[in-house]
C-alpha cells in the first residue's frame, strides 16, 4: 500500500517496460527512429501509447480526434487499437514530421484509418464543427502548442460525444507546473487548463502521472 505515488527511478522504469509493455514491431522501429530526431523528447512514452489504446478499446471508440502528431507514435498506438472501420482525424501543421509517421502508417496497414490534416489545429477543428460534426467523436489526444491548449479542450469538448473522453498531454510540464518560480507563457497555460478542468463541472477528471502526465476529462 501507498498513499501517494511513487516515483520510477530507472531500474524500475526499466522494469515497468520489461514487465508489461506489448509494443507492436512496427511501433517500437518508429519509435526507435524518432529518438534519433532532434526533437525526440516530443514523443510520448511507449507505456503512454500502451495506456492510451487501452482506453480507446475499452471505450469502443470508432472515431478518434488527435491535435499534434510529430512523428506518429500516439497516432499508430490508436489507430491499431481502433476497429477496422475506425477513423482518426489527426492534426499538424508539418509535412516533414508527419511524412516518418505516414511511412509507418503504411507499414502498419492502418494509413486508411488516418485522416491527416496539415493545417493549424484550430482551423481544422473549426472546421469540423462548421461540417457538423460535433458530438460524433469518442476520444480526443491533445498534444500541440501549449498556447493553445486551452482552445483545443473547448473544440473537443465540443467535438466529442458526451461519455467521450479527452487526454491533454504534458500535463505535468516535466514538474514546472509546481514550481511557482517559473512563469513563462507555456507553462502558465498548463497549469492554467490544469485547474480550469478541475473545476469544469462538465466533465468529470483525473491527471494521470504518466509520461510527462496526462489529464483525463470525461464529458458529461
Amino acid at each position: 500500500m501507498s498513499n501517494q505515488t511513487i516515483g520510477l527511478d530507472d531500474r524500475l522504469y526499466d522494469y515497468l517496460l520489461k514487465a508489461t509493455l506489448r509494443e507492436a514491431d512496427v511501433l517500437a522501429e518508429l519509435r526507435h527512429e524518432t529518438m534519433q530526431h532532434p526533437q525526440a523528447r516530443m514523443q510520448i512514452s511507449p507505456e503512454q501509447g500502451q495506456f492510451m489504446a487501452l482506453l480507446v478499446q475499452l471505450m469502443g471508440a470508432r472515431k478518434t480526434l488527435e491535435v499534434g502528431v510529430f512523428t506518429g507514435y500516439s497516432t499508430l498506438s490508436v489507430a491499431m487499437a481502433l476497429p477496422a472501420a475506425g477513423r482518426v482525424v489527426a492534426c499538424d501543421i508539418s509535412e516533414a514530421f508527419t511524412a516518418i509517421a505516414l511511412s509507418y502508417w503504411q507499414k502498419a496497414n492502418v494509413a486508411h484509418k488516418i485522416d491527416l490534416r496539415i493545417a493549424p489545429a484550430l482551423e481544422t477543428l473549426d472546421d469540423l464543427i462548421a461540417m457538423g460534426e460535433s458530438g460524433t467523436f469518442d476520444f480526443a489526444f491533445i498534444d500541440a502548442d501549449k498556447s493553445n491548449y486551452d482552445n483545443y479542450y473547448e473544440r473537443a469538448l465540443q467535438l466529442i460525444r458526451p461519455g467521450g473522453l479527452i487526454a491533454v498531454d504534458n500535463t505535468l510540464w516535466y514538474g514546472r507546473v509546481a514550481d511557482l518560480d517559473v512563469q513563462d507563457n507555456r507553462t502558465q497555460c498548463i497549469r492554467a487548463l490544469n485547474e480550469k478542468v478541475r473545476d469544469d463541472k462538465r466533465v468529470m477528471m483525473s491527471l494521470v502521472p504518466i509520461g510527462d502526465g496526462l489529464l483525463l476529462a470525461l464529458k458529461q
